[in-house]
């Protein structure tokens, strides 16, 4: 929820049933400009809407849309409508609110508005399709607090009775229907004249966007064919002449905004903050309130559609966090086991003479669990009371479950794997796997991780993440392939260093064969460290795939929305010093101007638009951006009044087939024929469009085509990393004052989409597992290479004795450590890639990628596709990170001495 959401409450109505939501129809919570591209447009607009919420009297007129009409009752005095008297029941309202639903004081509202526009009456207004500009009109509190001065004083109230009132209005405003001080407007009724200018001070806040016709004007579309234009704009009023506002036809209503204040609300405030909408709309609360403002009074919010929105995303959401989630849990369990092995196994002599010397079995678990615990609890406790400093406000209970969790793993794993190595005396085996048979409790393990594999993967690709819910089995489905994986490599890896070390004995160098002789008799150990790096690297390369799925999709929908790189679109024609000035900026590739008309087709159907624009320009845009590439000769002109050579969408030729079409711009007829069919372009991204090269539309229409009335009113461009402050004061530098223009760029697009805390929060928490999960892994290669390195550096120095150089040295211990690490690396990356390639159908990463979307099953459902990036540089880090210690090892060796190497009795 953003800080401008929040609670209007309106109170009884002056006049009128209807409760129409025409052409500018004002109404608090209107909308917050939010970026963005409406379908069907050739230029740029902003669009959205703020929540906001009404209490009124009367019956709602459109409850989806969020606007309220109101029955006068004429049995209130114009007394009810006072300043003061809105004040106090102001003060009255305030009071009813309690946590979590608190109110953001500074940015409240109220006061009366007019619900209907009142059209003015002069002449010298703008009216661009010749309809007369519509007013509304607010006496709303609060005025010089949000505002400075520019020019004149603040409105001042009349007296009771006068048909003339002062108003004010913004800068904006003003410099758009041409108004400055003194101008008088001439309404139905009512006579308005400009007092002063206004400059908001703090416009993206709610007091200025909950309505956004308070801080400037903007042009509208009447509904009918064919469209025509019109100005909205708000006049801003004195509190004191709410009551006049009764004599007017413009539906007046008392209102009260009040936006919540979200700096304290958490997601656990969810619940309870929608029982107190609820009774707020429909409940106790909006009785009180009722004795406040009136038995008619109605209240409504858009809070609990945000609500609703958030509870479906959070439920689309935590399926895919909880994969990340748990495939990090499984690589940290696995480290401590790890820990505890290689603990267990330098320790081992240590416990078998305990045995020997009568030490029981029980007695040594708990002295060894004694010993973990003086390390492993403070450690938990530490690490639970650090999570709760870094994320404060957030329940207790589970943060100490799996502190709790972690401390008891890291005290009991090495009592245990100690238990059930000295459960009864053995003799000392041979520490290699050459002769190792895996024994029927193993193989049965492993055929029950198998069938749990096999059915995770199965529920995941038939339920799908974006049906909600977390599910542990489907959840775990990259970790039991990885343990697969891992399971099957465990059972192949000496084979392939035993059958290279064949070749490798009949050559004349030492240094190959004994180290793929080593790599073949590696520890029956090395399995662990095999199944951590194993199961690091697949959930690695899944979380990268996700987070790199993500920004591709935020990216595409930014390109598709925008069309290129930034967009600049007016309702007129662009002036023609523009194009260059903007192709000057640094970072800008290509400018290519173009105009599009709204067609009105015969089916009924969408509007069709027609793109007028060069082609070899255009061409290269749409190389440039991936929408539509085609060749700039399928638009040639063919000549001889035959018809013009058409790219168009595959939905115009299912609506209108291939057969010429006459087209009706307003500078002349036009006949096209599909030629070339593609599914997106640069200026009408997925639309039904039509488009065709300017030139040649320029031949057909000399005299009308190409005057500065038809000229390009869009400019697409092109290039990357583009200086943005360059490009809007170029844009400034060579706009008039008279032409307002837009500019949308595809980095501020793609930054919206990725505005939503829930989200945010998802992307972090991925990207701290994958880090973590990288880091895993290469804490896990360091701890199997750190448990052999005595004996490396012990047999590296009885072979520097017989004559081994140094360069031989780090030869050996590079060849040795590179069968291993290779082995994981290739077989981390084979397991993710088969992880994404099994789970990707059933993986929906609508919600993560994009705001108020929950994907599910929709054909713009994204899903979990492959990142070569993320499958091959984690495998990569391991290799690098295997040679290096080795190099360092082979470096360190050989700066011992050998007495210090050699000692007799030490056997490491």
């Amino acid at each position: 929820m953003n800080a401008d959401e929040g609670t209007d409450l309106a109170g009884p109505a002056a006049s009128g049933a209807r409760g129409g939501t025409g052409p500018g129809r004002a109404g608090a919570g209107h909308g917050v400009p939010r970026g963005g591209v409406p379908a069907g447009r050739g230029g740029v607009r902003e669009s959205g809407r703020a929540p906001g919420a009404r209490l009124g009297t009367g019956r709602p007129a459109d409850r989806g849309d969020h606007r309220l009409a109101y029955r006068r009752d004429r049995r209130r005095p114009a007394a009810a409508y006072a300043a003061d008297e809105l004040t106090r029941q102001d003060r009255a309202i305030r009071s009813r609110f309690h946590a979590p639903l608190r109110i953001d004081a500074d940015e409240s509202l109220h006061g009366i508005r007019t619900t209907k526009p009142l059209n003015a009456q002069d002449a010298w207004l703008p009216q661009p399709d010749g309809v007369a500009p519509g007013f509304s009109l607010y006496a709303a509190a609060g005025l010089g607090a949000h505002a400075a001065l520019a020019e004149g004083r603040l409105p001042h109230g009349a007296a009771p009775g006068k048909r003339t009132l002062e108003a004010a209005v913004t800068v904006a405003t003003a410099r758009a229907l041409g108004l400055h001080v003194g101008s008088a407007l001439h309404l139905p009724g009512l006579t308005l004249r400009i007092s002063g200018l206004l400059t908001p001070r703090a416009p993206e806040r709610a007091y200025w966007a909950v309505d956004p016709l308070m801080a400037a004007a903007r042009q509208e579309v009447a509904p009918g064919l064919p469209p025509q234009r019109f100005w909205r704009a708000g006049l801003l009023l004195s509190p004191q002449d709410g009551p006049a506002l009764l004599r007017t036809q413009g539906e007046p209503e008392k209102f009260w905004r009040y936006p919540v204040d979200t700096r304290a609300l958490t997601a656990r405030d969810a619940p309870l903050l929608r029982d107190r909408l609820l009774s707020l709309e429909h409940g106790a609360t909006l009785a009180e309130l009722r004795t406040v403002a009136g038995s008619g009074a109605l209240a409504d919010s858009a809070v609990d559609g945000l609500l609703d929105a958030f509870a479906r995303m959070r439920t689309a959401v935590a399926p895919v966090i909880a994969v990340a989630a748990y495939g990090i849990g499984t690589v940290a369990g696995v480290v401590l086991l790890m820990t505890a092995a290689r603990t267990a196994a330098r320790r081992r002599a240590e416990l078998a003479l305990l045995r020997a010397r009568g030490a029981s079995l029980a007695g040594l678990a708990g002295r060894l669990a004694a010993e973990t615990a003086a390390v492993a609890l403070p450690a938990a406790a530490a690490g639970c009371g650090l999570a709760l400093l870094l994320v404060p406000g957030e329940r207790v209970l589970p943060s100490l479950l799996a502190a709790a969790g972690t401390g008891l793993l890291g005290t009991l794993a090495l009592p245990l794997r100690a238990a059930v190595a000295h459960r009864r005396p053995r003799p000392v085996e041979r520490a290699d796997g050459a002769g190792a048979r895996p024994s029927r409790r193993r193989t049965v393990a492993e055929l029950t991780v198998l069938v749990l594999a096999v059915g995770a993967v199965l529920a995941l690709r038939g339920r799908s993440t974006a049906t909600g819910g977390v599910d542990a089995l489907v959840s775990t489905a990259p970790v039991l392939v990885g343990v697969i994986a891992a399971l099957v490599l465990m059972r192949l890896s000496p084979i392939p260093p035993r059958l290279a070390a064949r070749p490798a004995a009949r050559t004349a160098g030492l240094t190959g064969f004994l180290s793929l002789a080593r790599a073949g008799r590696a520890p029956a150990t090395a399995g662990l460290p095999l199944l951590a790096l194993v199961v690091a690297l697949t959930t690695a390369s899944f979380g990268g795939s996700v987070l790199s799925g993500v920004a591709a999709a935020r990216d595409h929908a930014a390109l598709t929305a925008v069309g290129a790189e930034a967009r600049i679109s007016a309702d007129k024609p662009l002036p023609e010093a523009l194009p260059r000035a903007v192709g000057k900026v640094p970072g800008v590739e290509d400018a290519v101007p173009l105009r599009i008309d709204v067609q009105a087709a015969d089916d009924n159907g969408p509007p069709l638009y027609l793109v007028i624009a060069d082609a070899e320009a255009y061409a290269r845009l749409a190389r440039a951006t991936g929408l539509g590439a085609f060749a700039a000769q399928d638009l040639a002109d063919p000549g001889a009044d035959r018809p013009l050579p058409a790219l168009v969408s595959p939905h115009f030729l299912t609506r209108f087939g291939r057969a010429p079409m006459a087209l009706q711009p307003e500078f002349g007829r036009l006949v096209i024929r599909p030629k070339t069919v593609r599914a997106d372009t640069p200026a009408q991204p997925g639309g039904d469009f039509v488009v065709v090269d300017a030139g040649s539309v320029a031949r057909r229409h000399p005299d009308t085509y190409g005057d500065p009335t038809t000229g390009p009113s869009v400019l697409l461009l092109s290039g990357r990393s583009l200086d943005t402050g360059a490009l809007r004061t170029a844009v400034r530098a060579h706009t008039p004052g008279s032409l307002s223009v837009r500019l949308v760029l595809r980095s501020a697009v793609r930054a919206e989409f990725a505005d939503s805390p829930l989200q945010q929060g998802a992307i972090r928490l991925y990207t701290t597992a994958v880090a973590a999960g990288a880091g895993f892994a290469l804490l896990a290669l360091l701890l199997s290479l750190l448990q052999a390195a005595p004996q490396r550096s012990q047999l590296l120095t009885r072979l520097r004795t017989m004559g081994l150089t140094r360069a031989q040295g780090r030869r050996l211990l590079a060849l040795e450590a590179l069968p291993p690490a290779l082995l994981a690396a290739v077989g981390g990356a084979l397991a993710g890639a088969a992880t994404i390639r099994l789970l990707g159908p059933g993986t929906d990463l609508t919600a993560l990628a994009l705001p108020g979307t929950s994907g599910g099953g929709t054909a713009d459902t994204i899903r979990l596709h492959a990142d070569p990036a993320s499958l091959l540089l984690p495998s990569a880090g391991v290799v690098a990170l295997a040679l290096a210690v080795a190099l360092v090892q082979a470096w360190s060796s050989g700066r011992q001495r050998e007495s210090t190497e050699l000692r007799a009795g030490d056997t490491r």
